[in-house]
């Protein structure tokens, strides 16, 4: 027969220091009585939510990504083109317009 396994050993307690143990109230910085100020006022509370809401929207590329990375190839592609025929009428122009 084995032995069965070790009962559950306790650990000596942590003491943790008293700034851990009892924190400071946070700090009443601008940003915080600004925020209180936007809470307080139901229109600014509304608003404030619609634009938390909007930020958190999923967008376009998420939805469809493999639409977007078509789209995106292409949109590349033709910048890249235009650059480098740029740079090469540059070139030209450069090349040939000198007496």
């Amino acid at each position: 027969m084995t032995n069965p396994p070790p009962s559950h050993q306790h650990r000596a307690r942590v003491d943790l220091p008293d700034w851990m143990r009892n924190p400071e109230p946070p700090r009443r910085t601008l940003g915080r009585r600004l925020s209180e100020v936007v809470d307080g006022v139901p229109a600014l509370r509304a608003a404030r939510h619609r634009l938390w809401a909007w930020r958190d929207r999923s967008r376009f590329s998420e939805r469809h990504p493999a639409i977007s990375a078509i789209v995106s190839f292409f949109v590349v592609a033709l910048v890249a083109t235009c650059l480098v025929v740029g740079t090469l009428y540059l070139l030209y122009r450069i090349t040939h317009d000198r007496p």
